[in-house]
């Protein structure tokens, strides 16, 4: 570390050890004590796990390598470049296919317990289905990624899929559309949990199914079926590998806070309906077996029915809860969205969401425009999860912040990201005293352990705790929140 890095380290560690620093405040919470104890690894509870987390499109690379067959998102990229801020791809990413090595030496300098990536669908299956073939050489790559993170210390938490479906399953039957897509999963699921269950413990069937299905033209019967997929390859984990192989199965959903715009009633009741329509879309099926009902009220016909056979499927379909969280929102009524336009999911809610009130803002705005700085949102969704859902088990699947990619930094000045520091402790802050308050969360895994591509923006914004010298070789150099999350997780 430089000097100049070296001060700027000691000016963060000095804001939050002193006595003055005071606890994060947001428009409409109570003041807090403005003498708040350190955190650290201490301040959890015995066994909470600390991680970073990543995606196989985001990551990896080697995209035409080791017999990886085309995701959706390789002809997205291709196709309508100008899709993507800057035109780019996942083609190369940050290589961590050839690097993994050195990633996971970064993961264990920063003192952290486990690592969340997901697997390529397509680089174990190039065309989406055990019957077309089975990579071996896809295979073995997550094989000498997951026995190099446990030969150094690091539990592997696994998603299966995070948006890169294989593009021989879209262009048969449309993907998520369609039925025939639960059976492939679940084949794909029980192929993973054969090839590397004896190894990993803690299973991600989908990774923020809202957010797929938003991004498409017919988001209620993406989730349906995104629903029915992950609730077929719990049961098929439940069923043949659970018991010998000793490891929990769950799904992520991200969602951030609602905050009623006013204290006027309609407003109040638009928050809850903008729950019901980011978690309770998913989170009341796999407990209830059905969808809410303010989304069977609004949505009508539209919304599609499970069969009572489904419904018990669902029901109880996860050991944890995976919860992605970022911002939040204001939450207006809105009397009537539709107008003459067709109804959409956005109109469907009747609700105006908004990032500000009275022209102030719920918190600063972070590079990506839909990102507000709003630590105490993640403590009020873990208790909001805890009371309606029956206290499960959570862990924080990712949480984050960016900046923006700007190439006339010097390399120094690049890493330093105090914004960061104060974001993740912020948040930890609140993580922790949800835990005092009842929430069942035993990890907390940051979005993200390297600078990466970040799907519509491309290479424009960054997550990374580390920083991607894209100028020169991918190289990795520790950013500050690297070194501070190095000091934070010390064991002793």
């Amino acid at each position: 570390m430089s000097m100049g890095m070296a001060i700027a380290f000691l000016a963060v560690l000095a804001l939050l050890v002193s006595n003055s620093w005071s606890a994060p405040t947001e428009p409409g919470s109570p003041t807090l004590s403005n003498d708040v104890t350190l955190l650290n690894r201490s301040s959890f509870p015995a066994g909470f796990i600390f991680g970073t987390a990543s995606s196989a499109y985001q990551y990896e690379g080697a995209a035409n390598e080791g017999g990886r067959g085309p995701s959706i998102w390789d002809t997205l990229t291709h196709q309508h470049p100008e899709k993507v801020q800057d035109g780019s791809n996942g083609d190369v990413a940050v290589d961590q296919y050839h690097r993994y090595k050195e990633d996971v030496a970064i993961m264990k300098y920063m003192n952290t317990d486990a690592y969340r990536f997901s697997i390529s669908w397509s680089r174990i299956l190039p065309k989406g289905k055990i019957s077309s073939g089975i990579n071996q050489e896809g295979i073995k790559y997550y094989n000498n990624l997951i026995n190099e993170l446990l030969a150094n210390g690091l539990e592997p938490f696994v998603t299966l899929f995070h948006f890169d479906l294989p593009q021989a399953l879209q262009d048969e039957y449309s993907g998520f559309y369609s039925p025939n897509i639960i059976k492939d999963f679940e084949d794909y699921s029980e192929l993973c949990f054969k090839e590397f269950g004896d190894r990993v413990k803690y299973w991600i069937t989908l990774n923020e199914p809202w957010t797929y299905s938003v991004g498409v033209d017919k988001p209620y019967l993406a989730t349906h079926y995104q629903l029915l997929a992950h609730a077929a390859a719990v049961q098929i984990y439940k069923a043949k590998y659970q018991v010998s192989q000793k490891g929990l199965i769950g799904i992520t959903l991200n969602c951030g806070w609602f905050l009623p715009y006013s204290n006027n009633t309609l407003d109040i009741h638009a928050a809850q309906r903008a729950l019901d329509f980011a978690l309770g879309w998913f989170m009341e099926p796999i407990t209830r077996g059905k969808y809410p009902r303010s989304m069977e009220k609004y949505v009508g016909s539209r919304l599609p029915n499970f069969s009572e056979e489904q419904s018990k499927q669902l029901i109880g379909s996860f050991d944890f809860i995976g919860l992605n969280y970022y911002t939040s929102n204001y939450a207006a009524h809105l009397l009537h969205p539709n107008n003459d336009t067709d109804p959409t999911y956005w109109t469907d809610q009747h609700v105006n969401l908004t990032t500000e009130r009275n022209g102030i803002p719920i918190g600063p705005r972070a590079a990506s425009s839909w990102l507000y700085v709003y630590p105490k949102g993640i403590q009020e969704i873990l208790l909001y999860i805890t009371k309606t859902y029956n206290n499960p088990l959570i862990y924080i699947t990712e949480n984050g912040i960016d900046e923006f990619n700007d190439p006339t930094l010097s390399l120094e000045e690049a890493l330093i990201d105090t914004f960061r520091i104060d974001y993740h402790y912020r948040h930890l802050y609140y993580v922790s005293t949800a835990i005092k308050d009842g929430a069942n969360v035993k990890g907390y895994f940051a979005w993200s352990l390297l600078d990466n591509f970040e799907w519509f923006n491309g290479y424009t914004v960054r997550f990374g705790i580390n920083f991607v010298d894209y100028k020169d070789n991918l190289k990795r150099h520790q950013k500050l929140s690297a070194d501070w999350f190095k000091d934070f997780l010390k064991k002793n």
